[in-house]
C-alpha cells in the first residue's frame, strides 16, 4: 500500500539531499520539527553535518536543541546570547544590513549570530513550513476569509522580507543558505494536497502533513517535538525587552533609537 504523502515526502528528501550532498553543512537548528528533519535527513548525505542553536543557557530552544541532538547523534554548537551581547549583535545587523524593522531583526538575529559563528559554507534552514505546512498559531481558529488573507500575506513576508534578509546575511559571511521546504518540487507536490488537510483545527494540529511524513521516515521523535517563534525560543524578544525597559524604552523605541543612531552616523 502506497503512503499517502509519498510524493511529498520524496520530495523533501530529495530537496534536502540536492542541497547537502558532499558538502560539509551546517543546520540553523532550534530543535523544533522544520530544521529537527532537515539535519535528520542530511545526516544521511551530507559528509558532515553541524547544529547551530542560538539561544540564552536556560531558553526553550537550548534545551529542546540540545536534547535532540544526542538523540540524532550529532554535534550541536551552543551560540550564546545574552544581555551581553545582544546590543551589539544588533547593531551590527543595523549597521550592515541597513534593516528598519525591530521585528525582523528580532527574528533574524539568530541566523545572523548562526552565520557568525559557523565554519560551514552551506546553512540548512527549515524557513517556509510556517507559512507552507500551517504552523502558525494564528491559523488557528481563524475564520476563512481572514485566513485566506493571513496564509497570503504569510508567504508575501517569506518571500519579500524574510528570504531577501537572510541571503544578505549569509553572503555577508560568504555561505550559502538552502531551503528544502521552499524547493519548487516541494511546493508543487503541496499543491497537490486539500489545502483542509493542512489547515490546522488546533495548535497540537499545526504542521500534521509534516509530522506524519516525519513519523513515516522513521522520526517519531521529531514529529512530536513542540516549537516556538524563534524570537521568543531564543529569548531574544526577553532580552530585547529587558534593554528597553533599562532604557525608559519600548521595545520598538529601543531598536528603533539603534537604528537612528547608526544610519545618523553612517550619512555623517
Amino acid at each position: 500500500m502506497s503512503y499517502r504523502y509519498e510524493g511529498l515526502r520524496d520530495s523533501i528528501v530529495k530537496a534536502v539531499k540536492d542541497d547537502c550532498e558532499g558538502k560539509d553543512v551546517g543546520v540553523a537548528f532550534s530543535g523544533g520539527l522544520d530544521s529537527g528533519l532537515v539535519a535528520a535527513i542530511a545526516k544521511d548525505y551530507a559528509d558532515s553535518v553541524t547544529l547551530y542553536t542560538c539561544g540564552t543557557d536556560t531558553s526553550h530552544d537550548t534545551i529542546m536543541a540540545e536534547e535532540l541532538s544526542k538523540e540524532l547523534d550529532l554535534p550541536w554548537v551552543h551560540v550564546k546570547i545574552s544581555e551581553d551581547n545582544v546590543e551589539s549583535l544588533i547593531r551590527e545587523m543595523i549597521y550592515f544590513f541597513e534593516i528598519p524593522d525591530p521585528f525582523t531583526i528580532s527574528y533574524e538575529l539568530q541566523l545572523y549570530s548562526v552565520c557568525k559563528q559557523s565554519e560551514e559554507k552551506t546553512i540548512l534552514s527549515g524557513q517556509g513550513c510556517d507559512e507552507f505546512f500551517m504552523g502558525c498559531a494564528k491559523y488557528v481558529d481563524c475564520p476563512d476569509p481572514d485566513y485566506d488573507i493571513l496564509v497570503r500575506a504569510g508567504v508575501e513576508r517569506l518571500y519579500n522580507v524574510s528570504v531577501p534578509c537572510e541571503k544578505a546575511i549569509v553572503s555577508h559571511f560568504g555561505q550559502e543558505i538552502c531551503y528544502p521546504y521552499l524547493n519548487t518540487g516541494v511546493l508543487a507536490e503541496l499543491n497537490e494536497i486539500d489545502p483542509a488537510e493542512l489547515r490546522p483545527a488546533d495548535m497540537d494540529s499545526r504542521k500534521a502533513v509534516l509530522r506524519d511524513i516525519a513519523s513515516d521516515l522513521g522520526y517519531g521523535m521529531i514529529s512530536e517535538r513542540k516549537k516556538k517563534s524563534s524570537q521568543y525560543g531564543s529569548g531574544t524578544t526577553d532580552i530585547i525587552r529587558s534593554l528597553a525597559k533599562a532604557n525608559g524604552m519600548y521595545f520598538n523605541q529601543y531598536v528603533l533609537s539603534i537604528y537612528d543612531e547608526i544610519m545618523n552616523g553612517k550619512k555623517s
